[in-house]
């Protein structure tokens, strides 16, 4: 085949030009490298496959297609290797604080590799939550041409005619703590609830950041809500290689694609979607590594014209799966263009702008399917993340509102400085309707990492007390959370937030309405809290935790490591 040579990037001709580099050259010869080699741009291809979670199992097939594609355009791949925490099976555990340490060390990964090597452009492939604003942020770090290959949703499991997801099982193990399932039925959604690979199938945290990467234009049109197991998902990763070779040709960058209109782009189809409270720490990260000024007040900005206009798990009743079919992320995004909610003028990876992407794709959602909903006739009139602050929360923290007959409630506190005594108080019957949950000391730096709390969330929902439960906490919860929770309660209990100043039967109250997050005790009360405090050492004193820990900032500004 004729390959027409490419302009190289200025960092990829200094292992091509001079004798001084002839040792560089050697290093390549030894892998196999001919003289017309040396012609051709380096490309990375971060492959996230591992054998730990089905969310990256099925990424080996993605990373071939992309590698053979690579070279059949003219250019030369350079594979290495990213890491991944499961989020769904470190849940509850003590491996869970690993989770947000991960989207870290992911970035740092990539922007080494990039940049250490010298790349030309870069090809990140991911499945599991992290791997997406890892992977972004260390795209953006080293700002060479880069797109992302999502790994793909896994399809549903089946037990007694209904379909099963994940968060189908942390449910189901409240149901069985209540009395209200048995220990057969729970064993047998425990073993079908994920039959293959790909990522958790619902509206969940790396759906919606995939679904967000197709709006911000850094991964290709419907590619966000395949699955893994179809071949679409290697074609697609084939066509994302060829794109990414003409963005070197074209110099197109990450931090030209990424801006605070094409954020803005991406919260909307966030809102729209019903997307995870995850969304809001990882776009603040995204944007600290962009260098866009975006805070966690535009999310409420975002949220207050923005519908949800798809109905999906965990609020809704669908998977990704049935999004794809019904016309997938590109069909809510031109929805969104003709309302005059997105920016049709943000430059995209292919070269094309949002608007130019769109064209073709029908302004109303097809009549014969019941995920997407027109515009005028939306599940919620306004995004479902809400932004509440108070007495509790001065910097923000996160709401899920959608889904719940009345977003308002006001309790006493039952207190838990751990995640397990809390949900061994649900599993044991002592939290009751009404009661405001408070786990702290679970944050950024207090966990350390900020686990998610999926195991109460999940456990609150199948005791029957979604609804009528609040839980506040300084920690996360899993995209698959719904019910009446609060999520990145900021500053957090360990750095001495007023979250840890709450006691035992305290009445709190939580409006999503009013956007409060309030302790109903004096302010005179509250100081006085204060000064018998002590902050508490930390957890962990080496290692990836304890820098953590040290560098961490406050979940409302993504809790990343370098905001110096």
């Amino acid at each position: 085949m004729d390959i027409k040579p490419i302009e190289l990037n200025p960092r990829s001709k200094n292992i091509t030009e001079g004798k001084s580099r002839a040792p560089n050259r050697s290093m390549y010869y030894a892998m196999g490298y001919e003289e017309a080699d040396f012609k051709k741009p380096m490309i990375g291809v971060a492959n996230g496959h591992s054998t730990i979670t089905p969310c990256n199992s099925g990424l080996q097939k993605l990373a071939d297609a992309a590698i053979d594609a690579i070279e059949e355009a003219g250019g030369n791949a350079q594979v290495f290797g990213t890491p991944t925490i499961s989020d769904g099976m470190a849940m509850g555990t003590e491996g869970m604080k690993y989770s947000l340490v991960s989207r870290e060390v992911i970035s740092d990964c990539i922007e080494t590799c990039v940049q250490g090597q010298w790349m030309d452009g870069v090809l990140v492939i991911g499945g599991c939550d992290k791997n997406m604003p890892g992977g972004l942020m260390g795209m953006l770090r080293a700002n060479v041409p880069a797109i992302f290959v999502y790994g793909g949703t896994i399809l549903p499991g089946h037990y007694k005619g209904k379909d099963l997801n994940i968060v189908s099982v942390f449910e189901a193990v409240g149901e069985n703590a209540a009395g209200r399932m048995s220990d057969e039925d729970l064993l047998q959604i425990e073993r079908r609830a994920v039959p293959g690979p790909g990522s958790c199938g619902g509206m969940y945290t790396a759906n919606t950041m995939s679904s967000a990467f197709e709006a911000l234009g850094i991964s290709l049109p419907y590619s966000s809500t395949m699955a893994n197991p179809h071949d679409e998902k290697v074609n697609s990763a084939k066509e994302s290689a060829r794109v990414l070779v003409e963005a070197i040709k074209k110099d197109i960058k990450p931090r030209d694609i990424v801006t605070r209109k094409s954020i803005e782009n991406a919260v909307a189809v966030i809102m729209a979607t019903g997307g995870s409270t995850n969304a809001v720490l990882h776009f603040l990260a995204i944007a600290h590594a962009a260098g866009v000024e975006w805070t966690i007040d535009d999310f409420e900005r975002v949220r207050q014209k923005t519908p949800v206009l798809c109905n999906l798990k965990p609020s809704g009743e669908y998977l990704a799966v049935d999004l794809h079919q019904a016309g997938g992320i590109p069909q809510v995004m031109k929805m969104l263009l003709v309302a005059g909610l997105l920016h049709g003028d943000c430059i995209t990876i292919t070269g094309q702008t949002l608007a130019e992407v769109l064209k073709d794709v029908p302004d109303a959602p097809r009549a014969d399917q019941d995920v997407i909903r027109p515009i005028d006739k939306p599940m919620y009139a306004q995004g479902h993340l809400a932004i509440l602050k108070g007495n509790l929360s001065p910097e923000g923290c996160v709401a899920k509102i959608t889904g719940l007959k009345n977003p308002v409630m006001t309790g006493p506190a039952r207190v838990f400085d751990d995640e397990q005594s809390g949900l061994a108080a649900i599993l044991a019957g002592k939290i009751v309707a009404g009661d405001v949950m408070v786990l702290r000391y679970l944050g950024p730096k207090g966990g350390p990492g900020m686990p998610e709390m999926l195991a109460p969330t999940g456990a609150l929902i199948g005791a029957g007390l979604g609804e009528s439960v609040g839980l506040i906490t300084d920690g996360r919860f899993s995209g698959g959370t719904w019910g009446m929770v609060v999520g990145h309660v900021a500053p957090e209990a360990a750095a001495g937030g007023n979250i840890a100043f709450i006691r035992e039967g305290d009445s709190i109250t939580i409006d999503a309405r009013q956007l409060l997050l309030q302790l109903n005790i004096s302010d005179a009360e509250l100081e006085s809290r204060k000064v018998s405090w002590k902050a508490p050492l930390p957890r962990y004193i080496r290692g990836v935790q304890a820098k953590f820990t040290f560098n961490a900032s406050s979940a409302s500004k993504g809790a990343v490591l370098d905001d110096y």
